[in-house]
């Protein structure tokens, strides 16, 4: 049978079996607009003449009758002379538009829409993004500016706003809030006034371990409301304020069981590619492409993603440099610098896990810089913290300079979340040299107690593990162990997957400075284990053959068998003296440890001086022993190579002492 569609979701259109038909002139359009506006009632002729025309001419029935006339042919081609219209009837005084219910798109949507509400989540995610997917643009796009057009284009962007909400509703009561957060960012942008999506976005952020961010969103809806409209914010604002300010329970809600494929494996929408693909079609309905509110959005949701551990790690760093190039070609430096600024995912390795990336992001913020207006501090300030960030392990001396102005300038707006960044970007700079465990303590108490008090969890983890390696590089276990329950208390509370990493590799490293050999190697080589697939190359290169050389080292061993075939990554240079070494042939060996870059400045940095220092002593070279020496003396009093949390080489003053001892018989 045929089917006559109608479209009004954008620009008017009609459709004849998935053909479309050609609409003649504007006041065709207009009268066709006009009849599905009255949703299959009658439209007296005198009122579509009077909504035709402003001042109607003397011929004007005449006219519309050829209008209609037109209308009916090329909407029942097939129908015979003089037979009756089934479609656009006549009836009484005027003429009536009788589609069938599904057969316009606003229809459509509305019955989408009302079902929704009474379905349950899955059922209505799924319902709400057929509805929502209908919309091609403005409703009644033609006739924005018709009388007869306002009312019902105004009752179906009401409706399409609170669709739009339903959806984010839905999502969190899936338990996928931080799908929500970056769809909810978009809508604000264009609608600042619902308060419904402010409660939203701030329940998303709080149940993403956000709870700063979502107590900043409530500042902001506060600040938006009372300016642009004169009111307080509404009962339930208040209320989700309170309520988060206590971290009342009933804010919590457990995620749903993945969605799995009959195999058993999870599915592609609960993957952190299928959470981005998901976000990015979402945009698709509110924003176009490239709008500044999606690439602000975009960087929530990559930070979401970055601490979910794995792909969405991944996925972050695959999208971050092309949303700050997008955000670039704006020609805003201040858009540029939020889009660059917000990306202050904690970090607690000190070596880039991509150093190519690292660099680009870096020059990124050094231009921005150059061209941000005088005044803007809040920018300025994340700017710098993310130019100490990145610039982790690269001796950069801008580096440094920019991590103490961050921190300055983040002290003194009393920002706790950009005092927190500013903090983490110091700690990325706190490598340069042996011996700085207490400042690295220092840091981590602060960031402990200024993220627990603002609810800043994912700050608040970085600050206990940041604790956690000072701790071990002092040898109080007793202290780590304090530090590991907390942080472990915080990620299963807020399911941050990345912390067992370090808490794995922690328990690996005790067991090396505490417990046998055999027991320490299957705990070192457990723990690689769980690298794989983490996402963190920076931290996973070369690490497993380096702690099982210290391991060995720490034994008694001081020319271990080395295999040059496994990938050492950047601690390959200490570890081919040692190949050689066990060789025989020491010419070789000499030259290699003559030829040792200074060591990374990053948290293995102790490590690599006492490989520098066994290799010298095995070696006799008096000039290898000096530096290695002066480069470790800083950490008497520490376990050596403690301070990364991941692995030992016994007590720095055994080595010191050895160092000492073999320059006095010099």
């Amino acid at each position: 049978m045929t089917q006559v569609t109608f479209g009004v979701l954008g620009a008017l259109t009609a459709d004849r079996d998935g053909t479309a038909l050609a609409l003649k002139g504007p006041r065709h359009r207009a009268v066709l607009a006009r009849l599905i506006v009255a949703r299959r009632r009658v439209v007296p002729v005198t009122r579509l003449i009077d909504d035709l025309w402003p001042d109607p001419p003397p011929a004007a029935l005449g006219a519309l009758r050829t209008f209609v006339a037109d209308l009916r042919r090329t909407l029942e081609p097939e129908r015979p002379p003089r037979a009756p219209a089934r479609l656009l009837v006549t009836e009484g005084p005027g003429y009536a538009l009788r589609p069938a219910p599904h057969a316009v798109d606003a229809w459509r949507f509305e019955a989408a829409v009302g079902a929704a509400a009474e379905l349950p989540a899955d059922r209505a995610l799924a319902r709400l993004d057929d509805a929502l997917a209908l919309w091609c643009g403005p409703a009644h796009a033609d006739h924005a500016d018709q009388d007869w057009a306002r009312a019902e284009r105004t009752r179906l962007t009401e409706l399409r706003l609170r669709a739009v909400e339903q959806r984010a509703a839905a999502l969190l009561a899936l338990g996928r809030a931080a799908q929500a957060v970056p769809d909810l960012r978009a809508h604000l942008a264009d609608h600042p006034w619902r308060e419904d999506a402010w409660r939203l976005l701030a329940l998303a952020q709080y149940r993403t371990g956000r709870q700063g961010e979502a107590l900043a969103a409530l500042r902001e809806a506060r600040t938006v409301l009372a300016d642009g409209l004169g009111l307080d914010p509404g009962h339930a604002l208040r209320r989700l304020e309170a309520d988060i300010l206590a971290q009342d329970p009933g804010l919590d809600l457990a995620p749903m069981a993945a969605a799995t494929t009959p195999g058993g494996t999870t599915s592609a929408a609960t993957t952190p590619a299928g959470l981005w693909h998901e976000a990015a079609t979402a945009y698709d309905r509110t924003l176009a492409v490239g709008a500044r509110a999606r690439l602000e959005s975009t960087v929530g949701l990559m930070r979401g993603l970055a601490v979910s551990g794995g792909s969405g790690l991944r996925a972050a760093r695959e999208h971050r440099m092309a949303v700050i190039a997008a955000a670039e070609r704006h020609g805003d430096p201040e858009l540029t610098a939020r889009v660059i600024g917000a990306f202050d995912v904690p970090a607690i390795w000190t070596r880039s896990d991509d150093p190519e990336l690292a660099a680009r992001v870096v020059a990124a913020a050094e231009r921005t810089l150059d061209a941000l207006p005088a005044g803007d501090t809040v920018a300025r300030c994340r700017l710098l913290a993310t130019i100490a960030l990145e610039s982790r392990g690269t001796r950069d001396p801008g580096a440094p300079r920019a991590a103490r102005e961050a921190e300055a300038i983040a002290r003194r707006l009393r920002d706790p979340a950009l005092l927190a960044f500013a903090l983490n970007g110091r700690f990325m700079q706190s490598c340069t040299r042996a011996g700085l465990a207490g400042e690295r303590d220092a840091i981590g108490a602060e960031l402990v107690e200024l993220a627990a008090r603002h609810g800043l969890t994912t700050h608040e983890v970085l600050g206990h593990l940041i604790r956690l390696q000072s701790a071990c590089a002092l040898g109080d276990f007793a202290a780590a162990e304090q530090c590991v329950r907390a942080v472990e208390e915080l990620s299963d509370r807020h399911e941050l997957p990345l912390v067992k990493v370090f808490t794995d590799w922690y328990r690996a490293l005790r067991i090396a400075a505490l417990g046998p050999a055999v027991e320490a190697e299957t705990a070192y080589r457990a723990a690689a284990a769980g690298l794989d697939g983490a996402g963190m190359p920076g931290l996973e290169t070369g690490l497993l053959p380096l702690a099982l050389l210290a391991l060995r080292i720490e034994g008694g061993d001081r020319r271990p068998a080395v295999d040059l075939r496994q990938d050492w990554g950047p601690y390959r240079p200490w570890a081919e003296p040692f190949a050689l070494l066990a060789t025989g042939d020491r010419g070789a060996a000499r030259a290699a440890l003559r030829a040792l870059p200074q060591p990374p400045a990053d948290l293995l940095y102790e490590a690599c001086c006492c490989l520098e220092g066994v290799l010298a002593l095995e070696l006799g070279d008096r000039e290898a022993v000096a530096r290695a020496r002066d480069r470790l003396l800083p950490a008497a009093g520490e376990l050596a190579g403690a301070g990364s949390g991941l692995l030992t080489l016994g007590p720095a003053d055994r080595h010191l002492q050895a160092l000492d001892a073999a320059l006095r018989e010099a």
